[in-house]
C-alpha cells in the first residue's frame, strides 16, 4: 500500500537542529554521547526496516530550488519517467524542486517511487509523488540510504547538498567501498565548471584520469538510462526477480 506524506511537518525540528548543534560543538558527557549513539542505531534500523523491500533502485540528486517553471524540472522529471520504464525505483531525498520532479516521472510512468526525507529547521516537508518515504534526522543517515539500495546515481543541477551527495558516491566507487555503479551528471553547460575543476585536478595530479572517467555528463536522457540499464544488467547481474521474503508487520517493514 502506498504511503503518502504527512501534510504537517513535525513541531520540533528546530529543537532537533539545536540539539545537533551542541553534540558537534565538542565532547559531551558519556552518558549524552550513548544516548546519541543509540539514536542513530535506532535510526538506522528504522530506514533498513522502511526501505527493505524498494527493489532495485536509481537515486536521483538534485536541487530543491527549481520548480516546475525550471527546464532541468522537465528534464529531471523525463528521467524519472526513463528509468521507471526501465524497471527502476526512483529514489530521491523526498524533498521539493528536482526531487519532486524525479518522483512525479516515476510515477507518470507507473514506477515505484521512494524517498528519503531530511528533518531541516526551514521545515523541507516530502512532496507529493512517493509511494514509500522516510523522514531522517542525520545527513549522514541519509546519504548511507540512499546509496545502499541504488545501481546507480543521476545528478541533476544543485548545490552544496546535490555536490555533498554526488561526491559521496563518487569517493565511495573511488575506494572500492561499493561497486563501480554509474554517475551520470545531466546537463552538461550547468556542469562545465565542475568539469573543468576535475580537469585541473587530473593536470595537477590531484586526481586519476581513471577517477575522472567514473563521471559521465551527458544532456541525453536516453544515453543516461542505456548506460545504466546495461551497468545493472550485465556488470551487476541484475534480474529484476521479486523478492522470496515475506514483510514483517513487527520488524516495521512496509
Amino acid at each position: 500500500m502506498a504511503v503518502q506524506p504527512s501534510s504537517s511537518a513535525p513541531s520540533n525540528r528546530k529543537e532537533q537542529g539545536g540539539q545537533e548543534r551542541r553534540f558537534f560543538a565538542g565532547p559531551q558527557s558519556r552518558l549524552i554521547e550513548l544516548g546519541w549513539a543509540l539514536g542513530v542505531f535506532y535510526e538506522f534500523f528504522r530506514a533498513f526496516r522502511v526501505l527493505h523491500f524498494v527493489g532495485p533502485c536509481v537515486t536521483v540528486f538534485g536541487s530543491a530550488r527549481y520548480g516546475e517553471g525550471h527546464p532541468s524540472y522537465a528534464q529531471a522529471r523525463e528521467m524519472g519517467a526513463a528509468l521507471a520504464r526501465a524497471g527502476f525505483t526512483v529514489m530521491t531525498g523526498g524533498g521539493p524542486g528536482l526531487m519532486e520532479a524525479s518522483n512525479r516521472g516515476a510515477r507518470d510512468a507507473g514506477g515505484r517511487s521512494v524517498g528519503c526525507n531530511i528533518q531541516l529547521p526551514m521545515e523541507q516537508k516530502p512532496n507529493a509523488y512517493l509511494d514509500i518515504w522516510i523522514e531522517l534526522e542525520h545527513f549522514f543517515v541519509r546519504k548511507i540510504m540512499l546509496a545502499k539500495y541504488s545501481y546507480a546515481f543521476v545528478v541533476m543541477p544543485g548545490g552544496f547538498g546535490t555536490l555533498d551527495e554526488a561526491f559521496e558516491a563518487a569517493t565511495l566507487v573511488q575506494t572500492g567501498k561499493i561497486k563501480r555503479f554509474p554517475i551520470v551528471f545531466m546537463d552538461t553547460e550547468f556542469w562545465t565548471p565542475l568539469r573543468a575543476l576535475i580537469q585541473h585536478q587530473v593536470e595537477a595530479g590531484t586526481v586519476t584520469q581513471q577517477d575522472a572517467d567514473l563521471l559521465l555528463f551527458t544532456d541525453s536522457v536516453e544515453e543516461a538510462t542505456a548506460l545504466i540499464e546495461e551497468a545493472a544488467r550485465s556488470r551487476f547481474g541484475l534480474t529484476y526477480a521479486r523478492p522470496r521474503l515475506r514483510r514483517r508487520w513487527w520488524l516495521f517493514e512496509r
